[in-house]
């Protein structure tokens, strides 16, 4: 009898499984706080830390040049002041504390009237970007395909909007695929200078790249002889890099402002040229 009882009893597929309730009840939803809310009390993140002192001394550049010439002529005064009412000797005496103090007081103020005459005429030069003399250009090579030169085109749009480039040099496989951007102007008939690549691959600069296999920034290219081997770029071009393609091209890319282009902007073309380098390969070993 208690076999049977057994026998009929059915246990369900899918048995109901009650589980007690955890402790705290969790929110739904996720409200994420922004910094450009109107209460300036939402936004609890870190906040930048600011220098008060160097703040202060960026708004008042001036006066903090000339403060050095203040105190050193307020301490000269001062110390002639305390020699004409202290009774002693206008001569200086060797053999008094008084004179002695009083000529270093005076060695003193007259370093911080020198300190502040040279604060006042040494300044750091200004770095601002320059208008480029010359004449706008735009040779791409005819029997490149129309994917090529879109590709092209998107890495001059890409660097002028980006950097400070005003000037794009390419040459691949010893030919000048694009010359686009800002270059220099002929004195005789007031053209464009075209890219001579013959003599461009036979420079020290073009070699001295290729050879090294790296990334060369003239950051001020008024400085490197090397400015001779470009007479394409405009005269006043301040900064060029070289990126090398491969170990068959190389990228010439010419700024407007000294020191313009940053570390970010190196590491970006680097890329860029990296990029340029695997299409530009595969489109000369299918036409090979």
């Amino acid at each position: 009898m208690e076999a049977r009882i057994i026998h009929q009893i059915q246990i369900p597929k899918n048995p109901i499984r009650r589980f007690s309730r955890p402790p705290f009840d969790f929110p739904r939803f996720i409200r994420a706080s922004s910094s450009t809310s109107q209460d300036p009390k939402s936004y609890r993140g870190p906040k930048p830390s600011k220098n008060l002192v160097a703040d202060f001394v960026s708004r008042n550049d001036d006066s903090v040049r000339s403060l050095p010439i203040y105190v050193g002529g307020a301490s000269l005064l001062a110390v002639l002041f305390n020699r004409a009412v202290s009774g002693i000797a206008p001569v200086a005496d060797a053999s008094s504390s008084q004179s002695r103090a009083d000529l270093l007081a005076l060695g003193l103020a007259v370093t911080n009237l020198l300190t502040g005459l040279v604060w006042l005429s040494i300044r750091p030069k200004s770095i601002t970007p320059v208008q480029p003399e010359g004449v706008e250009c735009k040779v791409v090579e005819s029997d490149l395909p129309a994917s090529i030169v879109s590709e092209l085109l998107w890495a001059w749009v890409s660097l002028k909007a980006a950097t400070c480039c005003k000037s794009l040099v390419i040459v691949y496989n010893g030919i000048c695929l694009i010359q686009i951007g800002m270059v220099a102007e002929s004195p005789q008939d007031k053209k464009a200078i075209i890219v001579n690549t013959d003599k461009l691959m036979q420079g020290s600069v073009y070699q001295g790249v290729m050879k090294s296999k790296a990334q060369s920034y003239l950051a001020n290219l008024s400085l490197y002889p090397g400015r001779s081997e470009l007479p394409f770029l405009p005269a006043n071009t301040q900064a060029v890099i070289l990126q090398p393609l491969g170990d068959k091209g190389i990228a010439v890319i010419g700024g407007n402002t000294i020191r313009g282009f940053t570390s970010s902007d190196q590491a970006w073309i680097s890329s860029i040229g990296e990029k340029l380098d695997a299409t530009l390969g595969r489109y000369f070993i299918d036409v090979a």
